[in-house]
């Protein structure tokens, strides 16, 4: 640099002169760069530590970071031979951002560092190649990190299970099988399955939501399983049709079904003229078909299955029960037969319990002796039965009847009585005449049982302590049953033995 301040000519190219900015103008000698151009040239340190080449900087061509495929294998050389060891070329895609050289800097210039530059990166510590989450996260994708997974086991996320509001059908009225069961599944093998069959207006839906979902204090048309209208009623039609499904939070399968023999369902058949299968001549026997089809189903997939009667007693039921026991598939073998009615080689069958409940009860068939009846009767039309009748529910273990003993009913059958069910908000009181004291006027009246409410709560503590028998030769869990039964509802409409029955019946 001059005296006079003016840069020296090699620092801007040759030939190539400052710019003089407009009104420079000043005296012979004085110095219009300004103070700061009194000091000596100091070189520019460049971002990555490096300094500026001594000698005038020549403005080079731009070089590719694409190598030709010959030169990307080969290491880097040390262009000045200082014998230091060159760090290998990083790949560019994983390197950080702040750990590459400028543009247009070389890459063999950008790949070693000068002496500032290297104890820099000491003291801060060389970032790797590879970064690690790229290593922890391997084998799963961007959807996958981004749900309910946990990356360091890459399981998801146990969720509880959703809770249903109403049911859902499970067989609708064409008997076809429905699949939208299968979301409110679980892979656990807790579980309970109940089913119910009985006559038409015995009380089947009311009684499957007491004792799955509702209370009696609820509104009935609030129910988990639609109970009969009254208009419905009033016209004798029938409110359930195929088999409809709930299942409760603590993994109970309650299945409520059409009735069974049901005057409204051949009434609909023959009315509106519906093309009856080539099987069945007559739509009576269509019905009776259906009837059974649906108990020997409940039979096999089941651990407990309600009989529902509204008096005692229909002989005819007790027959159509034993005629579904004869025609019920027998239980399928361990391996995955198509046809789901092959037996085992062991030959072991598994047979549900089944509970009696005389719904609608008056007061008098709560009399000890009428009880005891009762029980006798049962017992002597399921004598040759299969099916688990006793020894798994009791109304004296209640306390219903306090005064008896355990060996009151010798002959003690899964058995249960239901009264009438009624408005306690009512004024079921007895209501005394004139002259008397008015503390009587609010005793209630003699009922020979306790509340509705109360019998309903005993009931389904007994259902649901009911021993849970097994049901194949296998552990199912819920998804597993709900294969098995759809297996078991194809093989039970492809029957032989209903297939034989109903030509013995035309």
């Amino acid at each position: 640099m001059s005296e006079s301040g003016h840069s020296q000519p090699g620092m801007y190219g040759q030939g190539r002169r400052r710019r003089r900015r407009r009104g420079d103008v000043g005296l012979p000698g004085q110095n219009l760069s300004g103070p700061s151009r009194d000091r000596e040239y100091q070189p520019r340190e460049r971002r990555d530590g490096s300094e500026d080449p001594p000698g005038p900087v020549i403005q080079k061509t731009p070089i590719i970071l694409a190598k030709p495929p010959g030169e990307r294998a080969k290491p880097s050389q040390n262009p000045h031979g200082s014998g230091v060891a060159v760090l290998e070329k990083p790949i560019m895609l994983m390197k950080a951002r702040d750990d590459g050289g400028k543009p247009g800097t070389p890459p063999d210039v950008a790949s070693q560092p000068s002496g500032p530059a290297s104890s820099k990166m000491e003291k801060e510590g060389q970032r790797p190649t590879q970064p690690v989450y790229q290593i922890q996260n391997r084998g799963m994708s961007a959807s996958a990190s981004s749900s309910n997974v946990d990356p360091m086991v890459g399981q998801s996320k146990l969720l509880p299970p959703e809770k249903m509001k109403h049911s859902i059908k499970l067989v609708d009225d064409q008997m076809n099988w429905c699949d939208s069961a299968m979301e409110y599944l679980r892979d656990q093998t807790d579980m309970l399955v109940v089913g119910v069959i009985g006559l038409q207006g015995a009380g089947k839906s009311t009684i499957m939501s007491l004792l799955s979902a509702n209370t009696p204090e609820e509104d009935q048309r609030c129910y988990v399983f639609r109970a009969q209208t009254q208009e419905i009623q009033e016209r004798g039609g029938n409110q359930s049709s195929g088999i409809d499904f709930f299942i409760t939070q603590e993994r109970v399968i309650f299945l409520d079904t059409q009735p069974i023999l049901s005057p409204s369902i051949l009434d609909h058949l023959i009315n509106n003229d519906r093309k009856l299968p080539p099987e069945y001549n007559l739509p009576h026997f269509y019905v009776e078909m259906q009837s059974l089809q649906i108990a020997a189903f409940l039979f096999t997939v089941c651990h407990v299955v309600i009989v529902v009667q509204d008096w005692f007693t229909d002989l005819n039921l007790y027959r159509f029960l034993q005629t579904a026991e004869m025609c019920k598939p027998s239980t399928p073998s361990a391996s995955h037969d198509s046809t789901g009615t092959s037996g085992s080689e062991d030959g072991a069958e598994y047979y549900p319990h089944i509970v009696f409940i005389q719904n609608k009860a008056r007061r008098d068939d709560f009399c000890p002796s009428n009880v005891k009846n009762m029980h006798m009767v049962t017992d002597k039309l399921m004598a040759h039965s299969h099916l688990k009748y006793k020894g798994t529910l009791s109304m004296l273990d209640c306390n219903i009847f306090p005064g008896l003993g355990q060996d009151y009913l010798a002959t003690e059958v899964n058995m249960f009585l239901l009264p009438v069910q009624e408005n306690e908000a009512e004024d079921n009181l007895t209501k005394a005449g004139a002259g008397t004291y008015p503390f009587f006027s609010l005793l209630p009246g003699y009922r020979g049982h306790p509340a509705f409410s109360t019998m309903v709560s005993k009931l389904r503590s007994q259902i649901l302590a009911m021993p849970r028998c097994q049901l194949s030769h296998t552990i199912l869990t819920e998804k597993n049953w709900f294969h098995y039964a759809a297996r078991i509802w194809d093989g039970v409409k492809k029957s032989s033995a209903l297939s034989e029955y109903s030509r013995l019946l035309s």
